[in-house]
């Protein structure tokens, strides 16, 4: 029986935000929780997952070389093929790392390097989505009541809590399409706040998958404290 060819993952980690609203005088990216830089765990996530190929990790252009001496060297991360030059914009870098997956990439996995707490059984199935239907996000459901607001700040109305989702990422699409969205956003001057708004913009439907509460961005200090929480949760309850 002939064995099916594997598709080949390519995951491109987005870090090359500054963490201004950190108020502090190192990139969020390279701070430590549980003792282990926030960048550092989250690629080593991204390694351990069976399915991922290969990872290019986009940072500032002056961080390259501590990037690849503290953080891809010093934890041993083989998977990582490239890191590249972020841009003006999180689009931007997102795009700067698309450009440097393998020829050979047919699914590619967005991910923020600021998320350090994303399950593997997250990054498994928005693969599998995408596989199936295209294009994936991992979302969870809103816990709150969602008002919108009128120009003067006051509620011009409540919307339906059953039908709103929390996006998180990954997000993860078949290459040729994300590149396509990207393009289309180039060309309208368009910038998105996720990768999924641009695919939404070709008329693409996107598959949501279950993700996690703790699967939280790092950017505010406040953040810092529930990351500590959770990573010491993780240790004792494995």
């Amino acid at each position: 029986m002939k064995k099916s060819k594997e598709v080949l993952v390519s995951a491109v980690v987005v870090a090359a935000g500054k963490g201004t609203r950190m108020h502090m005088d190192k990139n969020k990216q390279y701070i430590e929780i549980g003792e282990v830089p926030v960048l550092a765990r989250t690629l080593l996530t991204l390694q351990k997952c069976g399915r991922v190929s290969e990872i290019i990790v986009v940072v500032n252009s002056q961080d390259i070389v501590y990037c690849k001496q503290e953080i891809i060297d010093g934890y041993g991360l083989y998977k990582v093929k490239k890191i590249v030059a972020g841009g003006e914009t999180r689009q931007n870098s997102v795009y700067n790392g698309l450009l440097d997956v393998s020829q050979d990439c047919e699914i590619v996995l967005i991910h923020d390097g600021a998320r350090p707490f994303v399950r593997e059984e997250s990054i498994e199935e928005s693969i599998t989505a995408a596989l199936e239907h295209g294009a994936s996000c991992v979302a969870v459901p809103s816990k709150d009541t969602i008002k919108s607001a009128d120009e003067n700040g006051f509620v011009s109305g409540t919307l339906d809590r059953k039908a709103l989702w929390m996006t998180q990422t990954p997000q993860t699409f078949r290459y040729q399409l994300i590149m396509d969205a990207h393009k289309k956003a180039i060309d309208d001057g368009f910038d998105g706040t996720d990768d999924a708004v641009l695919v939404e913009r070709l008329g693409f439907p996107i598959k949501l998958v279950m993700g996690s509460y703790d699967n939280i961005k790092i950017t505010t200090q406040e953040d810092l404290i529930l990351g500590e929480a959770i990573a010491d949760s993780r240790e004792y309850y494995g």
